[in-house]
Formats: C-alpha cells, structure tokens, sequence
C-alpha cells in the first residue's frame, strides 16, 4: 500500500518543531518561528511545501461540499423521522433560504482563507531561500513556488465561486495591510495571472524529475484550473472566454502539458490505483492509514445507509449514516415527477445499458461492479438484510416519504410495488427507505489489501473534454461537443450502443448537456456551480424546490463571524443579505 508521504512531512516538521521544549524547560518567548532556524535540510522545505495541501485536501468535504451540493438539484438531506433535521440547517440549503448566521457560510470563508495564509507563508519562505544550501537546482525550487501559487489559484477560485466579493491577500508575514474586497473583474484577473505565471516553472506529466509522489501540481493541473476561470467567465465577470476556454482544453487534450488519456473503465478513476490512471491530472494521495478526507463522515462515509457497513464487509469504523442521498425521481405513488432537472438517478436510466446503473457489489480482488444502492441490501449470501437504526429492514427506493409502518409490534418497511397511503414528499418528511445512494470511491472490505486507499481526484482529464464539450456546444458545434461526450461516455456503454450521441449531435440540447455534466460528475462538489452558469440555479424547480424570488443567493453571505471579527472595516455583506 502506498504510503501519503505529504501528512508524513507534516507530521515529522510538527515534531521537529516541538521537540526542543521537550529538553530544555527555561522560559523564553518568542513571537514568531524564524525560518532561517526552521529549515536545516531539503525536507523542511518540503514540509513547508506541503503544509497547505493536507489542508487543502480536507476542505473538499463538509462545509464547500453542502454549500455546492446540498443547494443543487442533485443531493439532499431530508428530516428522516428526526434525524438529520439539525436546527433546519438542510432545510435552509435545500430552499436557498440561508443567513449570514448559517455556520458554514463563515466556515467555508475561514478554511479556504487558512489555506491562502498557508500557502502565502510557504511562498515567502522559499523565495529567501538559497537552493544549493538544500542540495535543490534552482528549477526545482521555483517549481515548489510555482505549485503553492497554482495551489493558491485554487484556493482562490473556489472562494470566488461561493462568494464573489472577496479579498486577494498574498502577503503573510510581518504587518500584513488591510487590503478592500476586490471588484470580480481584479479577482478574476489576479486568479488567471496566478495561474498563467505558474505555467512557466510547474513541470508537465513526469517532468523534470522532481515529482517524488503523488499530489502534485503540474502544467495541465494549472491550465485545467484556468479552463474552470474561463468557462464561468460570464457568471464571474459578464464577459464570454469561452474561446479561450477552449483553446486552453485543446492544449491539455493534445498532450501539449504531458501524455494524459481517459480511462477505458468506468472506475478505474476512482479505483485504489488511481494515482496511476493517466485520467488524472491533480488529486490528493489516500491511504487507510493516513488521509482520506472523501471517506470521512463529512463526505461519501456519510453516503449510505445506517449499518450499511456490513454489506460492504467494511467494519472498522462502525456504522454509516445516510446525510447524503440522491433526491427522488419519482413520488410516493411511483410516478416519476415532470420538472426537467433533478431526479439524478432517472437521468442514468435515461440510457438503461449504462454500467453503472448496477447495483453496487464488492466482487474481491480490490474489485467491484455498479455505482448504486437500491432495494434490499443484503450480506452473509443472502442471510442478512441491511436494516433500519431501530429494525425494519430496508427497501431503498428513488422516492421521498414514509416507507416504513407499524405491524403489531413490529415497523416493517413497505415492499417493491406498495404504496402507502400517505402521499406526502418534502424535505420534512422522509425516513429510512427514502433517496438512492452513490458509491464513487470503492468501499472494499476490511480485508481486502487496498481498502480505503483511493486518492481524491481534484482534476481528471474527462472534466478537460466536457468542458471543451461544452465551448464548442455554445460555439454551435454540435457535431464536435457531441464527439468529445462521447469519447468519455463510450465506457459506460457497450460497443455500438444506441446510448451514445449521433455524430451530428442531433439531441444534444442544452438541458442535455447539463445533465450528462450531472451524470459525469455525481457528487462531486461542483453541481451548483453548473447550474449557475445554464442559469438554472436561481430560476429552476427540482424535487420540493421552487423558483427563487431573485438572483442574490447564486453567491453565499459573509458569514456573520467572520463580520464580527475581521478587521477589515471595509469588509461588506454581499447584495441581498444582513
């Protein structure tokens, strides 16, 4: 099993800072670490390098992962029968009816802005640092300066993205100046110069024989992230880069950056080796045994039913919890609903040959087939059935309400084809029966040598060819979008399948674009972003969802913390909230 020699660094820097207070008990106080004092060899630099992407690595999950999904027309949180109701917390993302004193608002804006402060320290102790000291070329410590700029970029986009009006701070040491919000056009260009200047120092794929392990940054890494600027330039800024958006992808593509190509297997991008897939262009090295941000409870371990963990043979952490599951496609009743977003599960099995609508099964040998749970679970071979946390054995089904009811003693779920009297669906009122759940990441058993040991993938080649997808689309090139769709979606189908676009794009509209990013992209912490820019977000009707009044909540507040304590006193509240 590969080890994550990034917390490995981190932790042994921690260490060697502590130690010194370990032998030597006389007081001395110090405001601030020298540097010149910290870095003694090549791998303090590197534990400074790394500092920010173990923390980078877990802010995919928890607050940006519900503030991206949970408002989309894709995942949800129902009240099931008491749990998960969490002071109205879900309710108010699902109806796009949050405040400035909704905890992740300040949360999202606190640890993306403690990556940026990370970053910029990193940044400044390496560029007073003299290479030949540390047995280091000068090229490969500007690459280091160039992957924390890129890894700021990131930082930085996804703070644009939720808030807009942000503040661009690149200093972190000594008197750092208050520094105004900057206008979306100086944001949008600072994040894109970023980027751009990186280009010249970042290595491409296996370059330059300076890329020890996983999680690193490179050329396309970059670039991919640029092509995200420019595909949203219309939302950031109003002006259309689509153009260079696409320009941009068509590099990546060509092998301009390094030789990537997409994955022939529907998993494979997921899978435990998927830091050897030439799918992937950036993501954060997973192990059992040090991180693994998207197994936590703030993400996918949280994607599954209650005592689920048995069916996947999974036992060490305990058992699951369903806070995340797949809003319905159908009512009570069994009808499937009209409004033409949402209902996730129904836009797979628009295409019914599609792999991945397979019911989710470990198969051993680090080995598994399906991407979804439904029905009844069961384990042992047959012996066992996945229950409910107070005992009715579960029929999982891609319908929100009360499933389950009373039998003398007894509650006992209603079985494939029953319909329960109460017609009831909404957020208030589901239980545990209630939304379909996704498997990504394999859950392998616990005795299986690659359990949990899939690294996150950020950045992977298919998202490069939707996107380009996507600029030619809009460019009235349907022939080209529908090519580049279906040089990825040929994976989930058989050869010669009726499912993959003709070659003149015929039925590729718009809607039909944003669901086949919806397919490609389930869950993956990008959903609302998509929806903003088909203009979907503010004006669309999904599963016990309305119309917004207006456009103000297609970027969050400024938490009401970070108000309060920010010392900036030009700091304002975005238009629409208090």
């Amino acid at each position: 099993m590969k080890k994550n020699i990034l917390l490995t660094y981190i932790i042994t820097g921690c260490l060697f800072l502590l130690a010194p207070a370990c032998t030597n008990l006389d007081e001395s106080l110090y405001d601030k670490v020298n540097a010149a004092s910290f870095f003694k060899n090549k791998d303090d630099v590197y534990r400074s390098f790394l500092r920010t992407f173990e923390h980078g690595y877990s802010t995919v999950r928890g607050d940006v992962f519900v503030m991206q999904e949970n408002t989309a027309d894709h995942l949800m949180t129902p009240n099931r029968q008491g749990h998960w109701y969490d002071g109205g917390t879900y309710y108010r993302l699902h109806y796009h009816t949050w405040t400035s004193q909704d905890s992740y608002t300040s949360n999202a804006w606190n640890s993306l802005y403690q990556g940026i402060a990370q970053a910029n320290n990193s940044i400044e102790d390496l560029e007073g640092l003299d290479p030949a000291k540390f047995s280091m070329t000068p090229e490969e410590l500007k690459q280091l300066i160039a992957e924390l700029r890129t890894m700021r970029g990131w930082y930085y986009l996804r703070l644009f993205d939720l808030y807009r009006n942000i503040e661009v701070i690149t200093k972190a040491k000594g008197e750092v100046p208050t520094v105004p919000q900057s206008p979306p056009k100086e944001t949008f260009a600072f994040i894109e110069k970023e980027l751009k200047e990186a280009l010249t120092d970042l290595a491409p794929k296996g370059g330059n024989g300076v890329q020890p392990f996983p999680g690193r940054w490179t050329k396309a890494g970059a670039m991919a992230l640029l092509a995200r600027l420019y595909l949203n330039a219309k939302v950031y800024i109003g002006e259309d880069r689509f153009t260079d958006c696409a320009a941009v992808c068509q590099d990546i593509i060509d092998g301009k950056y390094g030789n990537y190509a997409l994955a022939d297997r529907w998993d494979a991008p997921y899978d435990w080796n998927n830091d050897k897939s030439d799918e992937t262009i950036f993501g954060f090295p997973g192990s059992f045994g040090r991180t693994h941000w998207q197994y936590d409870g703030g993400m996918y371990w949280w994607g599954a039913p209650f005592k689920a963990a048995s069916y996947f043979g999974f036992t060490d952490w305990g058992d699951m919890n369903p806070k995340y599951a797949l809003q319905p496609g159908r009512d009570v009743a069994g009808n499937e609903y009209a409004f033409e977003l949402g209902k996730p599960y129904r836009k797979f099995a628009k295409y019914p040959d599609d792999v991945r609508l397979k019911l989710y099964k470990n198969l051993g040998n680090s080995q598994r087939e399906g991407m979804f749970l439904f029905g009844y679970l069961t384990f042992n071979n047959g012996k066992d059935s996945v229950k409910s946390d107070n005992g009715y054995t579960l029929y999982i089904r891609d319908q929100v309400g009360i499933f389950n009811r009373k039998v003398g003693s007894q509650l006992v779920s209603y079985g494939p084809g029953e319909v329960p009297d109460d017609k009831q669906s909404d957020m208030t009122h589901a239980d545990q029966n209630s939304g379909m759940y996704f498997i990504k990441y394999p859950l392998y058993p616990s005795d299986d040598p690659h359990k949990i040991e899939s690294d996150y993938v950020e950045v992977r080649l298919a998202e490069v060819y939707y996107t380009l997808a996507e600029c030619k689309f809009r460019a009235g090139d349907k022939p080209a979008a529908a090519a580049l769709l279906n040089a990825v979606r040929r994976r989930y189908y058989a050869p010669g399948s009726l499912s993959l676009y003709d070659a003149g794009g015929s039925t590729l509209t718009e809607q039909e674009l944003l669901d086949e990013w919806g397919r490609e992209f389930l869950g993956e912490g990008r959903r609302r972003t998509d929806l903003v820019r088909f203009g979907k977000f503010n004006s669309g009707s999904w599963w016990d969802k309305n119309p917004d009044a207006d456009n103000h909540t297609s970027i969050f507040p400024i938490g009401l913390n970070v108000m309060n304590v920010n010392t900036n006193p030009a700091l304002k509240q975005n238009p629409g909230y208090n």
